[in-house]
């Protein structure tokens, strides 16, 4: 495991501020620990056509990718939940057991989303594979009838299912899946969750899945901040932290070959001097591992110094446009405008920092829609908008994007600094 941790001092609203980016990556040569998924596939009516076949698609090609040390269950839910195959080693047999069976999948009435995920967990954590930790994947348009449905309900769920030591992930499908209700799951887990709209976006969804769940080092990751100078100190992502005697701590989860884990904190300073203290630990191998991490300050304006404020950048970005279809649903014309408004320096912010890791123009589109539903003042924005919007910001306050490098139009790379680039996505269409 390769730990960094990135320290940049810079002029703020409330003072002097210090943002603090700690990386856990995984060494390219570190085994992968074996596989313990139960997958649970919604097969209710709102998931006949398409949306069943997306995730009968997507169980297919994980199943395919498992190995003889990885186990896989299968549990499928409408009115009410089944766990058709226990949660059993991939050998030649069982994986053409589980193909078939996945093949013969129908869609029926209801959805138990509730009890299929406390049924799923349950099967899951019953299973011991050495050095495997017990996990959960959703392939569900969330939208329970069945049973508990109140949004609170899933958060409790999912706190309860996390503290027994199964960590949630989710792939949306559909065009009416409801994003919240997979987030209340999912997000204390610190997974956050994937949607797919279209057969095209599949491959690239279930590969990301696929690398994540199939390609963890170790797992149980936690980074722990004490500093000394400050006012205040936050974690600017989305994982589970609390405080700890004087200091913060972040749950990061499970670190993958594929996916490095970032976490920002930001705080203010009280004192001209400060210092952070900063150590990490994880899992592998059923060995718990705890380590310091040394601390580099960097220059605002250095390679690295802009990357860690083009991070805080997104972070403020897709916060901005959160709130903006959360007003528009709301139909508080005014706070839309003002959102936007953040969102638009957010972007611009992004785009000046140049980091290649950070583009900015994977918000372009994204906020294109946004734009264009303030302009027209509409009374009802796109819900595959709002869903969208929701599922990035899921994504990126988990930290669960990979490195990607900007595109301009022409499918070229986008020179970095490029602002005017990625300014045509402020429309000058008429509402």
């Amino acid at each position: 495991m390769k730990q960094t941790a990135w320290a940049v001092e810079r002029d703020a609203e409330g003072g002097r501020e210090v943002l603090l980016l700690v990386t856990l990556e995984a060494e390219a040569e570190t085994p992968r620990a074996p596989v313990a998924v139960n997958l649970v596939i919604d097969r209710s009516a709102s998931m006949r056509g398409a949306p069943l076949a997306a995730a009968v698609e997507a169980a297919r090609a994980l199943v395919e990718r498992a190995g003889p040390r990885d186990y896989v269950g299968l549990l499928t839910f409408d009115a009410d939940a089944e766990q058709v195959l226990p949660v059993r080693a991939m050998d030649a047999s069982a994986k053409a057991t589980f193909l078939k069976t996945l093949s013969r999948l129908e869609s029926g009435e209801g959805t138990a989303l509730h009890e299929a995920v406390e049924r799923g967990a349950e099967a899951v954590r019953r299973v011991l594979v050495p050095g495997a930790r017990p996990q959960l994947l959703m392939l569900t348009d969330g939208e329970p009838s069945v049973g508990p449905t109140a949004l609170g309900e899933f958060k409790v769920l999912g706190t309860r299912v996390t503290d027994s030591g199964v960590a949630l992930h989710a792939l949306g499908l559909g065009r009416h899946y409801l994003p919240e209700i997979l987030e209340a799951l999912t997000g204390p887990s610190g997974t956050g969750f994937t949607h797919v709209d279209d057969a095209e976006g599949l491959p690239l969804a279930v590969g990301a899945l696929g690398a994540e769940l199939f390609g963890e080092v170790v797992s149980d990751a936690r980074v722990y901040v004490l500093p000394t100078g400050f006012a205040d100190l936050r974690c600017r992502h989305r994982y589970p932290s609390r405080v700890e005697g004087d200091a913060m701590s972040a749950a990061l989860g499970a670190v993958s070959h594929a996916f490095a884990r970032r976490v920002l904190f930001a705080g203010v300073l009280e004192k001209g001097e400060w210092n952070l203290t900063v150590t990490a630990s994880y899992t592998e191998h059923n060995d718990t591992r705890r380590m310091s991490v040394p601390v580099t300050r960097l220059l605002p304006d250095s390679e690295e110094g802009r990357f860690v404020r083009a991070v805080s950048a997104e972070l403020e970005l897709v916060s901005f446009e959160a709130a903006a279809w959360k007003a528009l649903s709301r139909r508080q014309q005014e706070a839309a405008e003002r959102a936007l408004e953040g969102a638009d320096k957010g972007l611009y912010k992004l785009a000046r920092l140049g980091a290649s890791d950070v583009p900015a123009q994977r918000h372009v589109d994204r906020l294109a829609d946004l734009r264009r539903a303030v302009e027209r003042r509409a009374a009802q924005p796109s819900a595959l908008g709002v869903r969208r919007a929701q599922s990035e910001v899921s994504r990126i306050t988990m930290s669960r994007i990979g490195p990607a490098l900007p595109v301009a139009a022409n499918g070229g790379a986008l020179p970095a600094g490029n602002v005017a680039a990625i300014l045509p996505w402020k429309t000058d269409e008429k509402p």
